[in-house]
Order: structure tokens, then C-alpha cells, then sequence
């Protein structure tokens, strides 16, 4: 299968962000966003799905949206939250259209409802209940909430933990293909010290990763050294030294025997001023195949067999580190 997300030999953090929803959520309010994107199938093929979790002072945020969706559709909703649905064409002539729920503390008003659109003329519904939905300092809600998309009859993604719930007040039955995390986008902020949890696979645990930028007078220049110290599961997994002079690289490590390529640029932290980001990427390399049956060539492609024979879990994280002075 192609790889959703290479990774150059090269990059810079200072890419351009102005089209990433998250970023623009991110540097304008100064707070935390996630950007999820699931693989599953839907109307008769593989597609992505993107959840995009947001906050700020005053209001969590959530946004659904469906790849290849309908542009000329009539959209029907029901709830009583503010719903908006944007339409746009992607770079491949795509259409995708979302549903947006604004869930502010003075809304007294249930924070449940739905929304209907059509992939290549074909119902897709969204449904959320984030009314007792509990929120710590992320932008996901940690428990008591649901959001389900539903297809032919399937749920095709379901988050949240009230799965009966979800169920049945879809009238649908799960899907026979589980819905697949392919790339997890977050925006931290922090001064010297940035976290985060994710899991490597399917089938894995979530892993707290920690890292941390730290300067101090060198005795031998009489400038600034710095240093940075990422750690997975309170163990070091990558000390850099000088990292003036090492603002940018990439290193293997080790995690549960899995190997993940991690890549870095804090150049941005180093040398430009303002409200500055730091980019880092963490990849897991492909797993030896498992199975000896065989499998039909289309649950292969959604399950992201690769052409040797070995198993990738297709996951991406990409952490944006906003440095705050």
C-alpha cells in the first residue's frame, strides 16, 4: 500500500500551516487541538475519516469530516447545538463536507444531536452526545461521551466509551471492519516541557512521551548549549547534546520491541522569534506478517499490508510544540 505519510530526508518545521484547521485553532487561541484520521470503509471503498478535537478558554469543539462526501447535497440535522457544514474540494477534486458542534459552558441546551450527508449518493450520518462528556486539560473528552458515524446500516467509527449507548440510538450494528487510526496531528504549548500519549499499534498500549529543551551557559564559547531529553514512559529514548548544532535529525528507537523512527526540528525554538513551533514525527517501522491466510486484495489495501509481506500499522503522529516565553 502507499504510504500515506513519507517522510522526507529534509524538513522544516517552518512549513506552511495556514491550511491546517489545527494550527489555525492553535496559534490563534493559544490552545490545544487534535487532528484524527481514521481509515474505514464507507459506500463501497476505503476512506478517510478526520475527527478534529479543539479548545480554548471558553469552548471545546468538534469537528467531523468525510472524504469524497457529496457537494450538492441537502444536509439534515437535528439537536440543538450549533451545527455548521462547510463544503470544499480537496486537491484531488474530492468533495468533503463536516459537521462542526460548539459546546460553550453558558449552552444549557443538550449537547447531542446528529447530521446526514451523502457519499457518492449514498447516507452517511454522524452522531455525537457530548452532554456529560468529561474533559481534563486536552481537548478530547477522557470519558462519558460518544460520536458514531454510521453507513449501510454500520457503525463505521465509533469513539467514546458509551458504546451501548451509541448503538442503540443508531439502530445500527458494528461494522465488520474496525475503523483504522491512521495519523494523529497535536498542538502542545508549554515552556520548557511538552507531553503527549499515543499508541504504535492497533493492538498496543498508549505510551506517555515527554519532551523536554533545556539551555545553559557553555563554558567553552561562552554562549547558550542546548539540550533536549525525550522520554517514553518516564525512560529516556533520545538525548541530544548541542542542539544548536543538531537542530534537525531523525533516530531509531525502541518501544515494546517495535521500532519507531522519530524525526525532529526545533530550529524554529532555536533562532526565530515570536510564538515558535517545534515539529516531531513519530513513525513506526513495518511489522513482520503475522498471518499465513490469505486475504482479498481490498481488506489488504484498508489494512495496510506492504509489498513484502510485512504489516504497517500506518500511524503518523505529528507533534507540533509551541515554545510560550
Amino acid at each position: 500500500m502507499q504510504d500515506l505519510f513519507p517522510i522526507p530526508s529534509c524538513f522544516s518545521s517552518g512549513e506552511k500551516l495556514h491550511d491546517d484547521p489545527t494550527s489555525a485553532v492553535a496559534t490563534r487561541s493559544g490552545q490545544g487541538a487534535v487532528m484524527l484520521i481514521y481509515r474505514t470503509w464507507i459506500a463501497g471503498h476505503c476512506r478517510l475519516i478526520t475527527v478534529t478535537w479543539c479548545k480554548n478558554l471558553l469552548a471545546h469543539g468538534l469537528s467531523v469530516l468525510v472524504e469524497g462526501s457529496d457537494n450538492n447535497d441537502e444536509h439534515k440535522s437535528n439537536g440543538n447545538n450549533s451545527i455548521n457544514v462547510d463544503s470544499s474540494s480537496s486537491s484531488s477534486n474530492k468533495h468533503q463536507n463536516s459537521c462542526k458542534v460548539e459546546m460553550r459552558p453558558w449552552n444549557f441546551w443538550r449537547k447531542q444531536g446528529s447530521k446526514r450527508f451523502h457519499v457518492e449518493g449514498k447516507p452517511v450520518d454522524v452522531y455525537w452526545d457530548l452532554k456529560n462528556a468529561k474533559f481534563s486539560d486536552e481537548p478530547e473528552p477522557q470519558s462519558d461521551y460518544y460520536v458514531a458515524v454510521v453507513s449501510n446500516d454500520q457503525v463505521v467509527l465509533l469513539l467514546g466509551d458509551l458504546k451501548e449507548d451509541a448503538f442503540r440510538r443508531t439502530g445500527s450494528r458494528p461494522s465488520l471492519i474496525e475503523a483504522i487510526l491512521v495519523s494523529k496531528k497535536e498542538h502542545v504549548f508549554g515552556k520548557k516541557r511538552f507531553s503527549t500519549r499515543a499508541k504504535f499499534h492497533e493492538e498496543a498500549k498508549f505510551h506517555d512521551i515527554s519532551i523536554e529543551c533545556n539551555s545553559s551557559s557553555s563554558s567553552t564559547n561562552g554562549g547558550m548549549d542546548s539540550e533536549m531529553v525525550m522520554k517514553i514512559d518516564k525512560h529516556v529514548a533520545i538525548h541530544v547534546r548541542h542542539l544548536q548544532w543538531k537542530f534537525r535529525g531523525n533516530e531509531s528507537i525502541s518501544i515494546n520491541k517495535q521500532r519507531v523512527q522519530v524525526y525532529w526540528d526545533v530550529h524554529d525554538w532555536l533562532f526565530a522569534p515570536g510564538l515558535r513551533h517545534a515539529l516531531f514525527i513519530f513513525k513506526p517501522e513495518s511489522l513482520p506478517s503475522s498471518s499465513s491466510s490469505t486475504s482479498s486484495s481490498s481488506y489488504n489495501n484498508f489494512a495496510g499490508s506492504n509489498a513484502n509481506g510485512g504489516e504497517s500499522s500506518g500511524f503518523c503522529l505529528f507533534l507540533y510544540a509551541w515554545k510560550l516565553e
